[in-house]
């Protein structure tokens, strides 16, 4: 995970922002955060923001009193409380209203909710993890989200890249979806059809994972014998508006947030990558992995260097 702090940043009660296309898996990442915590033994519950109505939002999050509103014949907990001791995972919170992202703030800086239709505060141990595939900067320019709110969520982010960011990743994700499939489907494989592994490395992934998922899970239903061929026609074709499209705008806002933080952990390393006190270390992320981002991202390593020192590796 491309963040400060490696393994330490897991243990905290900070909120984490988990940021990338849709599709890249920004809820299994949330799920192994939950998993390597100490509230793994607590419930983990996700909520998908865009999918709720703007009039239901504030019961489903905090809950609601008896004759709160037409319908509330009896109190209800919401997801903070339904997640006391765990973590919350609110997914598009790019999405929220205005007014629930003042209620949410508040929850952030006083770990305290107010039910709907209630005026006692209630505490809550929770911690959160907010995802969006949306530029929460442009947002905020827009009047869209707001700006203390973002500050408060944006502490320790992570950033899912694409899968076409990812392609020394390509062949375990298909390894892995063919066997859970396969599994399920009661078949067992022995290889992937060299045509078909070429195809898949060269194909974009605009749906990026999820759209890998669900191609491997079509293959697996409809291939025969024991190789797993994908057939070409399954997969979409470049758009020509795919350079102006919302996934894309946002890829380049990530590059640009990626290649800060790495400049960060360059600067704080002085130039150097591996080692324990070097950026690969400050990053959480293996060493070769942080060479290959560099590498992509043109990044001189060596104008972090200061002057006197040993050699940057």
């Amino acid at each position: 995970m491309p963040h400060h702090g490696g393994e330490y940043v897991l243990q905290l009660r900070l909120a984490v922002p988990i940021l990338g296309e849709t599709g890249t898996g920004k809820e299994l990442i949330a799920r192994a955060i939950h998993k390597r915590s100490k509230r793994a033994s607590r419930a983990f519950i996700g909520v998908n923001c865009a999918a709720i109505p703007p009039s239901l939002i504030a019961s489903e999050l905090f809950g609601c009193e008896k004759g709160a509103y037409t319908g509330a014949t009896q109190r209800r907990l919401g997801r903070f409380e339904s997640a006391s001791g765990g973590t919350l995972f609110l997914d598009e919170v790019g999405d929220l209203p205005l007014d629930i992202q003042i209620a949410l703030l508040r929850v952030l800086q006083e770990r305290e909710i107010q039910r709907v239709g209630g005026n006692t505060a209630i505490s809550v141990d929770v911690r959160v993890l907010a995802a969006t595939h949306r530029d929460l900067d442009a947002l905020v320019a827009e009047g869209k989200f707001r700006e203390d709110l973002l500050y408060r969520l944006n502490v320790v982010p992570i950033l899912v890249p694409s899968l076409r960011d990812r392609a020394d990743d390509l062949p375990l994700l298909v390894a892995y979806f063919i066997a859970r499939f396969g599994k399920k489907a009661g078949k067992k494989f022995r290889a992937i059809d060299d045509k078909t592994l070429n195809l898949l490395r060269a194909y974009g992934w605009p749906g990026n994972v999820r759209e890998l998922q669900n191609v491997i899970e079509r293959a697996v239903i409809l291939s025969e014998g024991d190789i797993c061929v994908v057939d070409e026609t399954w997969l979409k074709r470049p758009s020509s508006h795919r350079a102006t499209s919302p996934a894309f705008a946002l890829s380049g806002v990530l590059h640009k947030r990626e290649r800060e933080m790495i400049e960060a952990a360059l600067a704080a390393s002085k130039g150097r990558v591996s080692g324990p006190t070097g950026a690969a270390t400050k990053l959480g992320i293996p060493t070769k992995t942080l060479d290959s981002k560099i590498k992509r991202l043109g990044i001189n390593k060596y104008q972090f260097k200061a002057s006197g020192t040993e050699s940057v590796t």
